[in-house]
C-alpha cells in the first residue's frame, strides 16, 4: 500500500526529495495514511503536519544554536580528512620503521648503565647527585674562611676599645678555626677541606700578627696581656712548647721571649718619644766635646740643663716600664725552678747547686742546645740600655747635686727592679772607664750615692729598732718603696 501511494504522490514530490522512498519515516507515514478517515485527511492532518514541521523547525534551530561550533569544526575536519589520512599512514610507516632503532638504543642504554658491573658514568652521576643533596653543607664550609677572616679583621679593628666585644670576636674566630681543624681531621683527603684549611691558616697568621701587635700596645694591663697570651697559646701552640733536653727552659717557652721582645719594642718606642730632648742633649754633648778639645778648662763648662731633663724623663720611663715588663712576665708565665734559681740569686743555695750539678751530668754534652730562659738575660739587656745612655749623657751635667739626684733615681730604679730579682746596682759600678776621667768620676759618684743610702738605711734600722711600736727589719723595704720624686 505504501508503494502505491508513493507512486501516486511521486509527481508532486520535488526531484531532490524523490530518493525518500526507502526512508523508514516515509514508509511509516505512508502506511499510516490509509488508516485515517477522509474527513481527518482533509481537516486535521494538514494542521498536524504543519505543527510537526514547525516543531521540527524549532528543534533544528535550537540544535543549530547550541552546536553550530561543533558542526563547523566537524565540517572543517571532514574537509581535511582526505589529507589527514595519508599523513597518518605515512607517520605510522615511520613509526614502524623506527621501532628497530629504538630497540637497539634501549638495549645499548641498558648495557651501558647496568648495575651489574662498575660503571664510571654511574659513579659520576652519583657524585653529582650527592653534591646536589649536600650543596647547602658545602656552601657553609666554603663560607668558613670568609667568616674567619671577617672575625679576625673585626677583632683587630675593635682591639682598641675598652669593651669585651673584641674578646668575644677573637673567641669566635678561634672556635671557627677549631671547627675547620676538626673537619680536616675527619676528611683528610678532601681537596675542598684542604683548601679551606689553607685559607684558615692565612687568617690565623693575620690573627697572630694582630695579637703580637697588641702585645706592643701602650699601657698594657695584666688582664689584657693574659688574655692576649692565652689566645696566642691557642693560635700558635708551637710558641709555647718547651724542650725537655735543652732549648728554652722557661715556663713561657718561645712565647715568653716573644712577649719580652714586644714589650721591649714598646719601651724603645716610648723612649724614642724623647727624641726632641735627646737632640738638645746631643747638642750639649757636642759643645762639651768641643770645649774639651779646645782645652778651655772644666770650669767654663756650666751647662747640661737639657741633658738633665732628658735623663730625668728617661730614667722615669725606664723605671716604670722595666718594672711593668718583668712584673707582667712573672704574673703571666709560671717560671720553673731552673728559671727561678737563675733570676733570683737569693734562692740559690747549696742544695740548688747540688741539684744543678747532678742534672748537668744527666744532660747531653751539647751546650749549644741548653739555652738560658728569656728572663735570665732580659734584665741584662735593659741595664745595658740604661748604662749606655748614662755613660753617654751624664758627663754633660756639671752640677754635682743634679748628678746625685739622677743617680739617686737610678738607685731607686735598681731597687724597684730588685724586688723582682733584677737588682743591677752593682753593675753600675762599671760605669767608669780607665781611659775616660769623666766616666771614672761617675763611677766614684755612684759608689758614694750607694754608701750614703746604706748609711741612711742603717740609721733607719736603728731608729725603728729603738721604737717598740715600729715594725723591725722594714727599713730596706721602706727605702725601696720610696718614690724617686721624693729625692
Amino acid at each position: 500500500m505504501a508503494d502505491h501511494l508513493y507512486e501516486l504522490l511521486a509527481p508532486h514530490i520535488p526531484p531532490t526529495e524523490r530518493n525518500l522512498s526507502q526512508d523508514p519515516t516515509t514508509i511509516q507515514y505512508l502506511n499510516r495514511l490509509p488508516t485515517l478517515p477522509l474527513q481527518a485527511l482533509q481537516t486535521t492532518e494538514p494542521q498536524s503536519l504543519t505543527q510537526s514541521a514547525h516543531s521540527t523547525l524549532l528543534s533544528l534551530q535550537a540544535l543549530s544554536n547550541r552546536s553550530h561550533k561543533t558542526f563547523i569544526t566537524s565540517a572543517d575536519s571532514l574537509s581535511n580528512l582526505h589529507s589527514s589520512i595519508p599523513n597518518l599512514t605515512r607517520q605510522a610507516q615511520e613509526l614502524r620503521d623506527g621501532i628497530p632503532k629504538l630497540d637497539e638504543e634501549a638495549v645499548r642504554f641498558s648495557s651501558k648503565y647496568s648495575r651489574a658491573a662498575d660503571n664510571a658514568t654511574l659513579e659520576q652521576r652519583k657524585k653529582v647527585m650527592r653534591l646536589s643533596r649536600n650543596v647547602d653543607r658545602i656552601s657553609d664550609i666554603l663560607e668558613l674562611p670568609t667568616l674567619l677572616a671577617t672575625a679576625v679583621s673585626s677583632a683587630a679593628a675593635n682591639s682598641g676599645n675598652t669593651g669585651t666585644s673584641f674578646s668575644t670576636t677573637y673567641s669566635a674566630a678561634l672556635d671557627l678555626y677549631a671547627h675547620i681543624k676538626r673537619l680536616q681531621t675527619l676528611y683528610p683527603s678532601s681537596p675542598l677541606v684542604k683548601d679551606v684549611a689553607l685559607q684558615a691558616e692565612d687568617a690565623m697568621k693575620d690573627m697572630t700578627s694582630n695579637l703580637i701587635t697588641a702585645l706592643r700596645a701602650q699601657n698594657l694591663r695584666l688582664a689584657a696581656a693574659m688574655r692576649t697570651v692565652g689566645w696566642l697559646r691557642r693560635v700558635a701552640p708551637e710558641l709555647d712548647a718547651t724542650s725537655g733536653d735543652g732549648g728554652a727552659r722557661s715556663g713561657g717557652g718561645s712565647l715568653g721571649a716573644l712577649f719580652l721582645i714586644c714589650r721591649l719594642a714598646n719601651l724603645v718606642s716610648t723612649l724614642e718619644a724623647l727624641d726632641p730632648l735627646r737632640e738638645l742633649a746631643d747638642q750639649e754633648t757636642q759643645r762639651r766635646t768641643r770645649s774639651s778639645d779646645q782645652k778651655t778648662g772644666s770650669g767654663s763648662w756650666a751647662e747640661g740643663h737639657q741633658t738633665e731633663k732628658y735623663l730625668k724623663r728617661y730614667i722615669e720611663i725606664f723605671r716604670e716600664q722595666s718594672f711593668a715588663i718583668v712584673s707582667l712576665y712573672k704574673n703571666i708565665f709560671t717560671p720553673d725552678q731552673s728559671e727561678t734559681d737563675t733570676t733570683i740569686p737569693g734562692l740559690r743555695g747549696i742544695d740548688a747547686r747540688t741539684k744543678t750539678a747532678q742534672s748537668a751530668t744527666d744532660r747531653k754534652p751539647d751546650s749549644f742546645q741548653n739555652l738560658p730562659p728569656p728572663l735570665a738575660t732580659f734584665p741584662t739587656h735593659l741595664v745595658q740600655l740604661l748604662t749606655d745612655t748614662l755613660r753617654s749623657y751624664l758627663p754633660n751635667i756639671q752640677d754635682k747635686t743634679a748628678r746625685e739626684s739622677l743617680l739617686t733615681q737610678v738607685l731607686y730604679c735598681a731597687a724597684s727592679l730588685g724586688r723582682l730579682g733584677g737588682d743591677f746596682s752593682m753593675i753600675l759600678t762599671e760605669l767608669g772607664d780607665d781611659e775616660d776621667e769623666e766616666t771614672e768620676e761617675l763611677a766614684y759618684e755612684w759608689e758614694e750615692v750607694m754608701r750614703k743610702h746604706r748609711a741612711l738605711a742603717g740609721r733607719l734600722e736603728q731608729l725603728t729598732g729603738a721604737n717598740p711600736t715600729s715594725p723591725t727589719g722594714s727599713s730596706k723595704g721602706t727605702l725601696q718603696a720610696t718614690s724617686p720624686a721624693a729625692s
